[in-house]
């Protein structure tokens, strides 16, 4: 592959993984949701998107005492395993 071939398929492979990343936050956020916990600062960490090249870490945040405990129950209720 030439340079300008390998610099264009980065970049496709960095938008797939930075979608992949928010698809999956939105896919927490939903499944958090039913279980009626809210992870206020759940995002992607712009950090690792800026990288080169792109590997998005998904930041999970603060959250309250209270709802460490909903999302602790949540998980044992699920067998823990995902």
């Amino acid at each position: 592959m030439d340079s300008g071939r390998d610099t264009l398929v980065k970049e496709e492979d960095s938008m797939r993984s930075a979608e992949e990343a928010r698809e999956v936050v939105r896919e927490l956020r939903d499944a958090l949701g039913r279980a009626g916990i809210t992870l206020p600062s759940l995002g992607l960490d712009a950090v690792t998107l800026a990288s080169d090249p792109p590997r998005p870490l998904i930041e999970l945040g603060r959250c309250t005492a209270a709802t460490a405990r909903l999302l602790a129950a949540a998980l044992r209720n699920e067998g823990g395993h995902g």
